[in-house]
């Protein structure tokens, strides 16, 4: 049983076409289930997340490792996925990541592209992120992967922190093993990225720096990871799929 856990807060938008890209890769696994950690959304998450399928499980803590725990301790799976509700995976991600824990890697993650237009400094500014970040061999938050029990060795996601909890996972992970980055890039949303100009960005990304390992254990001064701003419609005229049946897998 491989288990895909998506924490979610106000993702009525991105959630189907995330649990359409879901379902599709979850097809290279013989089972799979799908939970959905709605953390007190106040728009149609939850019952986006039924009408396609998937198990939701509810919290109001407004923090994202909290979330992603929530689902995991709801979950069946001998496996654990944790996919943002703004990213789409593949069956080449299922694939890899199955391939890299049978190989005994610890866990692992994938390289980020951005859908979608965004401004060019923001290209600019993921590409060398991405470059820094993947090279030190961490795992980014929209994507990850590790199994149950190494999940629970390391007693999952640490929720004293508001932001930064992949980095502390990552490397608790590569202490029980080797930390497998796939080569194959998920592809997540750049919407903060035309939410927020490039001053807001860099402004916050220095308070944060500046403030240290203190600051990330605080919902204070994140403003652009909790205020919870959203798109109201999807780039490029695209419309959210309509509901559908209950899907089982």
């Amino acid at each position: 049983m491989v288990s895909f856990i998506v924490p979610a807060y106000n993702e009525e938008l991105e959630l189907p076409a995330t649990l359409a890209a879901i379902h599709a890769a979850g097809k290279r696994a013989n089972e799979y289930e799908i939970i959905v950690a709605d953390d007190g959304s106040t728009d149609q998450t939850a019952r986006v997340a039924r009408d396609h399928g998937a198990k939701v499980v509810s919290l109001s803590r407004r923090q994202i490792a909290a979330a992603r725990n929530a689902g995991a301790r709801a979950a069946r799976g001998d496996i654990l996925f944790f996919v943002d509700a703004d990213t789409h995976i593949n069956s080449e991600h299922v694939r890899g990541a199955i391939d890299a824990l049978e190989r005994g890697f610890a866990g692992g993650g994938a390289r980020v592209a951005i859908r979608d237009p965004v401004p060019w400094w923001a290209r600019i500014s993921v590409g060398i992120f991405c470059v820094i970040y993947f090279g030190l061999n961490l795992g980014a938050g929209a994507f990850l992967f590790t199994t149950r029990n190494n999940f629970e060795t390391i007693d999952g996601f640490d929720e004293t922190l508001f932001i930064g909890e992949e980095v502390y996972f990552s490397l608790a992970l590569r202490k029980l093993g080797q930390f497998k980055i796939l080569s194959e890039p998920i592809v997540t949303s750049g919407r903060k990225l035309r939410l927020y100009s490039a001053a807001q960005i860099f402004k916050h990304s220095m308070q944060v720096i500046l403030r240290g390992p203190r600051g990330a254990r605080s919902r204070a001064g994140l403003d652009i990871w909790y205020d919870g701003k959203r798109e109201t419609s999807l780039p490029g005229g695209r419309t959210r799929p309509l509901a559908r049946s209950t899907i089982t897998s």
